[in-house]
């Protein structure tokens, strides 16, 4: 579906639910002037649709002990089919890959990794990521401390050309 099939109405939803998935739907439909049935109905469409893939509570890393963000640069040995996909396989298997990317460029995966110390990060390089058959360079990266962090997308440019 498009983004030509929303409205206004339905961006600001999106907008407010990215920064309060907990806000209570009376809540939200005073915010987007809309009596609560309806204003559940658009939520539960937009669900369907896709553009609502889950709803989650964020946890500040340092509080449930993983202090440490470190940043991956995995080379494999070929770049077929058939290893990038195995490579993808292993680290979505993995609870403490927060992300990863398929790159262009230098290396061929970008991983965010969390941990609660270096030996525990240790243990993750030398019992998993190297353990993946075709991996041929990591270089890691600790990362000292978070500038900028965002889970919400930007969607201004969308609602103001719904108008």
């Amino acid at each position: 579906m498009s983004n030509d099939a929303l409205d206004v109405t339905d961006w600001k939803i999106l907008s407010i639910l990215q920064s309060n998935a907990a806000i209570p739907n009376i809540e939200l439909a005073e915010k987007v002037f809309l009596s609560p049935s309806p204003c559940s109905r658009r939520v539960k469409n937009l669900e369907e649709l896709g553009y609502i893939v889950k709803r989650v509570s964020l946890l500040e890393p340092t509080k449930v002990g993983l202090p440490n963000t470190i940043f991956i640069q995995v080379t494999l040995d070929q770049h077929v089919k058939r290893s990038l996909d195995n490579f993808a396989k292993q680290v979505k298997l993995w609870p403490e890959v927060m992300e990863c990317y398929l790159m262009t460029g230098e290396f061929d995966f970008l991983i965010r990794v969390v941990s609660p110390d270096l030996k525990s990060y240790q243990e993750f390089l030398d019992q998993k990521l190297t353990q993946i058959d075709g991996v041929r360079d990591v270089k890691s990266n600790f990362s000292l401390k978070p500038i900028c962090y965002k889970t919400e997308l930007p969607l201004g440019h969308l609602c103001s050309k719904k108008k």
